[in-house]
């Protein structure tokens, strides 16, 4: 999805320094895609070599090129390099740009944007910003915890104890991501990041007590603003009807933005404490994770003692 030159300077103006020069009636104008590039041989007014969408970068090289040619060259260069088909330019290190080059930038409508940062940071940050910018969200309800380094999304009806949950486990050491609202994020195509909205970030609603501050009650060591997701756990009231796994062998997926994590399923009913269950059944997943299968482990010994052979 495009993002326009607008967005981009005002997401990014604090991280990036970001400045406008000229050329603000095209701030409509969309970042099509990702990459960005050096200016380059552009500045040489010869070569038609700025791709649609993308971002130019000019830096010392090219404004030193520019301010060394006669004016009326430096107009003839300016005029070839707004004219094509770029989506904004971004000078580096503050340099200052001759004035050809902004009356070209406001003349056709392309944003001339000015960075502090050096060419090559500014290259490096922008590409980590288009990268958050053009991935893949989307928004879940629930709670997300760091427990024992594992981010885990725990899921269900509205009243059935997850905030509850939350709050066991931050008592027994483990951290906090967001409670209620999820904000997923996809980064390549096996990860997820999950964090909690600017607003309602490190507070929680407990039926009874009202919104708490778990960074007031808790202190920093109980929170985090951004972890990546790697098991769902979905809890449920018992149906003394249903057939739950028992064994532990069952693949049970769930598939957040194309992602297909690992879940498990657990039943609740009164007596059942369900932080403990959680965190066993983190541990669990981690050991799982190092090879040690311990249901498929007694299976296949159980198999072996019937003269069954190994299971499959």
């Amino acid at each position: 999805m495009p993002v326009t030159v607008d967005h981009f300077l005002q997401a990014c103006a604090a991280p990036l320094g970001l400045r406008l020069l000229a050329g603000g009636g095209g701030l409509t104008r969309e970042i099509t895609d990702q990459r960005v590039q050096k200016a380059g041989l552009a500045m040489t007014g010869e070569v038609r070599s700025t791709h649609e969408g993308r971002i130019q970068v000019l830096g010392e090289t090219e404004i030193t090129y520019l301010e060394g040619q006669p004016q009326t060259r430096q107009t003839a260069i300016a005029e070839v390099f707004f004219s094509g088909p770029l989506a904004c330019a971004v000078v580096g290190g503050s340099l200052a740009v001759p004035p050809v080059f902004l009356a070209a930038a406001d003349h056709h409508s392309v944003p001339l944007i000015s960075s502090p940062l050096s060419t090559s940071e500014l290259i490096d940050n922008t590409l980590k910003a288009l990268g958050r910018m053009f991935a893949e969200t989307a928004t879940v309800h629930g709670v997300l915890m760091d427990i024992l380094g594992l981010g885990v999304l725990i899921q269900g009806h509205s009243g059935i104890g997850k905030s509850e949950c939350a709050l066991d486990l931050i008592l027994r050491g483990h951290r906090i991501v967001a409670d209620d609202i999820i904000h997923l994020e996809k980064r390549g195509p096996s990860t997820i990041l999950g964090g909690g909205s600017d607003l309602t970030r490190h507070h929680m609603e407990i039926r009874g007590l009202g919104i708490i501050s778990l960074r007031d009650l808790f202190g920093l060591s109980a929170i985090t603003d951004l972890k990546k997701i790697e098991m769902v756990i979905q809890v449920e009231d018992w149906d003394p009807k249903k057939e739950y796994d028992r064994l532990g062998l069952e693949d049970r997926r769930t598939t957040l933005l194309g992602v297909s994590l690992p879940t498990l399923l657990i039943p609740i009913s009164p007596g059942r404490n369900l932080s403990t269950i959680v965190e066993v059944a983190v541990r669990n997943h981690i050991l799982k994770t190092q090879g040690a299968h311990a249901a498929r482990d007694l299976v296949e010994r159980q198999s072996r003692r019937t003269g069954g052979g190994p299971a499959r």
